[in-house]
């Protein structure tokens, strides 16, 4: 009988353990978590005015549209930030509206939509340990938009129920 109670005691004193772990490791990760986030939030405001002068240059490069030479873009200084559900990778996104011209024999000099500026949101990608883009771009969807847009593959990173929005950088890049 006295074994069986020290078996029963040892029992609770393990799941009491367990339960108190998870109590103290639980808010330690998620307060881990939010510290490496606002580190990457910072970073990319530090480094904002180089990802978008790279963003222009890879999007430029890209070819697309066909026929048409990025001419102007412009940023705005709200980013949306958001997390893609398979990698767990965060993602930067920010408005932009971008001009075109028509490249000479490219075939759309003659169509006269190609003088409108276009909304549309750029992306920016953090890999673990720094910033980079592909020169991404999403026409027509402003970021939050594009979040609802891609909801299977998108999770808007947010913190007390709001966004999490980052303004206030130097001046903007622009082509040409």
């Amino acid at each position: 009988m006295a074994t069986l109670i020290s078996i029963g005691m040892i029992a609770a004193g393990v799941v009491l353990g367990l339960f108190l772990t998870v109590l103290v490791v639980r808010p330690l990760q998620a307060a881990r978590r939010a510290e490496r986030l606002a580190r990457q939030q910072r970073d990319f405001r530090r480094q904002r005015e180089q990802l978008e002068a790279k963003f222009i240059d890879r999007a430029a490069a890209s070819g697309k549209p066909r026929g048409l030479r990025w001419s102007d873009v412009s940023f705005e200084d709200e980013v949306f930030y958001a997390r893609d559900r398979r990698t767990r990778g965060l993602k930067a996104l920010v408005a932009i509206e971008v001009s075109f011209e028509a490249i000479e024999g490219g075939g759309m000099e003659e169509v006269e939509a190609v003088s409108n500026v276009r909304a549309a949101t750029a992306e920016f990608l953090h890999d673990g340990t720094r910033w980079y883009t592909d020169g991404r771009v999403f026409f027509n969807l402003a970021p939050k938009g594009l979040v609802r847009y891609l909801h299977a593959d998108l999770e808007s990173v947010e913190e007390s129920g709001e966004a999490v929005a980052a303004g206030g950088r130097g001046g903007r890049p622009r082509l040409g």
